[in-house]
């Protein structure tokens, strides 16, 4: 089990194997595909990213509503292909690693080999599990989206299994 800290640079990752299990501690970003479209779109249109990318990790989690005494609901992750259109120019812009479920497209694995990013597996149907590990939340852009806002979470021991590795090795070919 290897343990890592955003924010990623290339040491950080450039050792991780497709199969390598993981625990990440520290500040992950959740979003999903309306959030990407709203950070896509607004950067096409020469704004800045809504949070600094460079490093960073995003979770493609749309969470639950927190029950009480928590600090969010049950969060799995979301299928991650629905984020491809919108990656190569976050990954362009210095986003080092990404969470979801399921296959990644050829353009993405393309961009992840080219800036040396890695796609992190979360287990779907694990949201509840998942959320034990999430210590803290805090919504840092697009509110009206509710729970697709673009969120920012303090994660400690957050599991997931690398799936597609900075070298193109990908869990789902082997």
């Amino acid at each position: 089990m290897k343990i890592i800290v955003p924010p990623l640079k290339d040491e950080d990752i450039n050792e991780l194997k497709a199969g390598d299990e993981v625990l990440i501690r520290g500040v992950i970003y959740g979003a999903r595909d309306a959030a990407h479209k709203k950070m896509a779109a607004g950067r096409q249109s020469g704004c800045d990213w809504p949070v600094d990318l460079q490093g960073q990790v995003i979770y493609y989690v749309g969470p639950c509503p927190a029950p009480p005494g928590r600090v969010i609901g049950s969060a799995g992750p979301t299928t991650s292909g629905r984020m491809d259109a919108y990656t190569p120019i976050m990954l362009e812009a210095g986003l080092k690693g990404m969470i979801g479920k399921g296959q990644r497209g050829p353009a993405v694995i393309e961009a992840m080999v080219k800036y040396k990013a890695v796609y992190f597996a979360a287990i779907g149907g694990a949201g509840a599990f998942i959320a034990q590990t999430i210590k803290k939340v805090e919504t840092v852009a697009y509110q009206e989206l509710g729970p697709e806002a673009l969120i920012k979470m303090e994660v400690y021991d957050f599991p997931c299994i690398v799936a597609i590795d900075i070298y193109g090795n990908s869990l789902y070919k082997t």
